[in-house]
């Protein structure tokens, strides 16, 4: 099996992480546009390379006919969360796609039973349907779900791994259990002030929404040559901004938006 082969059978794969990281993304955006807060930190995939499937074909005796059914994490996704809880809330979206285009085909939880190591994260493999130039099919893709703690861990992990060939010492080893348990104490103490921080979350970005709308305004109102008013409205911001004032800012929005919607009735 040659380049050329690798790289047609690899395209669906290629296609189908690229779609599914841009689906997670945009539902992440969709939270924040109306000022959810949203379960997606991040999202990110990856297709592995023709050298780690051949490693895997030749450590598990996989038949090549097979290669589809039996590799499933050939194309792989990973998303992040803040807590623990927000991962459940990731899965119930998945799971709600089954009849559309995530059809989930098997479950490894390893947050109710972390691996001996002290892995700890949930796993899901779904069949996934891409169209490509030779038609439509389907591809197995994993989806690991974990918080940005049990990533941190996980990283450290597979890198020893694999420097040592899957056969970390045990002094390492045991190193990395106290590792994991202090992450699940930082997971635990995130978990405990989750609303305090969802809140400051929220304030944060109705301000970031506040601030672009209203310079979005102000500077139309400049376009629309009434420097004047933008001027004026420019230092009504930067007092309000300073103050911190987010009642007068809301306000300030609503009123250059009736503004700008009059001249522009009027042009």
């Amino acid at each position: 099996m040659g380049t050329k082969y690798w790289q047609e059978f690899l395209i669906p794969y290629h296609q189908a992480v690229d779609e599914i990281v841009l689906k997670f993304s945009s539902l992440k955006e969709q939270y924040e546009k109306i000022g959810e807060y949203s379960p997606i930190e991040s999202v990110y995939g990856r297709v592995k390379s023709v050298a780690s499937i051949l490693e895997k074909i030749n450590k598990y005796g996989v038949d090549i006919e097979a290669l589809e059914e039996t590799i499933q994490d050939i194309a792989g996704i990973r998303i992040m969360c803040q807590f623990e809880a927000d991962i459940y809330e990731v899965v119930e979206l998945i799971r709600k796609r089954t009849n559309c285009d995530m059809e989930v085909v098997k479950v490894k939880d390893y947050l109710s039973e972390a691996k001996a190591s002290g892995y700890k994260s949930y796993h899901l493999i779904i069949r996934y349907p891409v169209f490509c130039m030779s038609g439509s099919q389907s591809v197995l893709v994993e989806i690991q779900i974990r918080t940005l703690a049990m990533n941190f861990w996980s990283v450290i992990e597979h890198s020893l791994n694999y420097k040592y060939k899957e056969n970390i010492p045990e002094e390492i080893k045991e190193r990395l259990i106290n590792a994991a348990n202090a992450v699940n104490e930082v997971d635990r103490e995130m978990a405990s002030i989750r609303e305090e921080i969802q809140s400051a979350q929220r304030l944060f970005g109705l301000k970031s929404s506040l601030v672009t709308s209203i310079l979005d305004n102000i500077g139309h109102l400049y376009k629309l040559n009434h420097g004047e008013k933008a001027s004026r409205y420019e230092k009504i911001f930067d007092d309000l901004f300073a103050q911190e004032d987010l009642i007068q800012l809301i306000l300030l929005r609503k009123e250059l938006e009736s503004e700008v919607n009059l001249i522009e009735s009027e042009v």
